[in-house]
């Protein structure tokens, strides 16, 4: 069952506007039966591009609806739409660095305000109004590409909240040695885990991508708390049809050792 509320998101210059969240709840959710449970939950970012084709940017969505309902994963998944703007400012919410692109020019990061949100306004109204269990082992963050990058940015500096994480296609191009040295300066508590990929095919999209992704492979291996997964997918592409072909690998992935 998906469910649509409609939040004031705030902006950077000081107004705000309406976004959607779209909530996910699993099946059996509103049985009788199950009036006592509660569940896990998965934030996610490009709320609009996880579940339905007819709500997603480019008409193809990950389609993460059908998957759980088919596969019955007891989660709450909780998908924020990103900025619509035809500017930059999808890029400034969801990076935590500023830089320059020879394709997209100049972003502003501000992806330290959009985890403020998160964890200060989204979490305390889906916990104040929804079945979940609150605490840090069962709240994790997940998004592909820019949101993959904030998945990463979230699961290593607001780890105090989030355990788990997806990281796909996650576009640490943006900055390196930046993601590199966050890592490495970490503090990450017990019990955390990454599943992180990226498509084969889509390596040759940004320069040094591949020693850039074995480079974030290398310093999380090192951290003693993490229990990581990290892949190449053989013939994935920068998709949401590629990343929905790895549902049934990642999903459980991150569900591990709680069901």
């Amino acid at each position: 069952m998906l469910v649509r509320e409609v939040v004031d998101y705030p902006l950077f210059d000081g107004e705000s506007e309406e976004r959607s969240v779209f909530i996910y709840l699993p099946v059996g959710y509103d049985e009788e039966e199950n009036k006592d449970k509660r569940y896990p939950v998965l934030y996610m970012f490009d709320g609009h591009n996880v579940f339905r084709d007819e709500d997603a940017s480019f008409g193809r969505s990950w389609r993460m609806e059908n998957y759980l309902d088919l596969a019955g994963t007891q989660l709450i998944v909780v998908g924020v739409e990103s900025s619509r703007h035809p500017n930059n400012d999808r890029l400034c919410e969801y990076s935590p660095y500023t830089f320059d692109d020879e394709k997209f020019g100049y972003v502003e990061g501000h992806g330290t305000e959009t985890m403020n949100w998160f964890v200060k306004c989204l979490k305390p109204m889906v916990d104040s109004n929804y079945r979940t269990i609150h605490n840090r082992r069962h709240t994790f963050i997940g998004g592909s590409s820019m949101g993959g990058l904030m998945s990463l940015f979230a699961i290593t500096r607001y780890n105090r909240y989030f355990s788990r994480c997806l990281a796909l296609s996650p576009s640490i191009w943006v900055n390196y040695k930046g993601m590199r040295e966050m890592v490495k300066k970490s503090r990450m508590n017990a019990e955390t885990l990454i599943y992180m990929e990226y498509g084969a095919d889509e390596m040759k999209n940004h320069y040094g991508m591949k020693e850039g992704y074995n480079m974030m492979v290398e310093s999380m291996l090192r951290k003693k708390a993490i229990d990581l997964t990290a892949r190449i997918v053989p013939r994935g592409n920068h998709s949401e049809a590629s990343w929905e072909r790895q549902l049934p690998i990642a999903i459980p992935a991150l569900m591990y050792g709680l069901e």
